[in-house]
């Protein structure tokens, strides 16, 4: 572990959320790798943590995931290679393409979820479930009021 750069400082708190961050997402990516989906990667999460259950189209999902609808496009065309994806024609209009889950996206998704799950609990139990709970309402509160809205998963 490295020792603080700037000792006496306090963090600003893009710094805090960015540690925080990593060290949650180390943490996935760790028991992910023990799973028969170790070619997940942290940074799948803006299909896999804003896709709707029956699909979305890619601009949603871009727009979900504060990304270009091009560095979405490239991940959903990974996960489409890979077998957690398909693109299917818009029934609303035929032009567009809906992005949904595959049997095999649903399980990863659902796995992940299922780990994320484990960690929350791990954390409330290492630094209390007061705390945790008052971080997640504040991001929530926070998240709900700048962007209008909440992740899907």
């Amino acid at each position: 572990m490295s020792s603080d750069p700037h000792p006496g400082l306090q963090r600003p708190l893009i710094g805090l959320l960015e540690a925080g961050f990593d060290a949650f997402a180390d943490e996935l990516g760790r028991r992910v790798a023990d799973t028969p989906y170790s070619d997940i990667r942290i940074t799948h999460g803006c299909v896999f943590g804003n896709i709707e259950p029956d699909g979305s189209r890619l601009t949603d999902l871009a727009e979900r995931a504060r990304m270009t609808k091009q560095s979405v496009g490239e991940v959903a065309t990974e996960l489409e290679r890979r077998g957690y994806l398909e693109r299917v024609p818009d029934p609303s209009d035929g032009r567009a393409k809906i992005i949904r889950l595959t049997k095999r996206g649903r399980e990863a998704q659902a796995l992940g979820r299922g780990i994320i799950d484990e960690i929350e609990q791990e954390w409330a139990e290492r630094f209390g479930a007061e705390r945790v709970a008052a971080l997640r309402d504040a991001l929530e509160a926070i998240t709900a009021e700048q962007l209008g809205w909440l992740p899907v998963a």
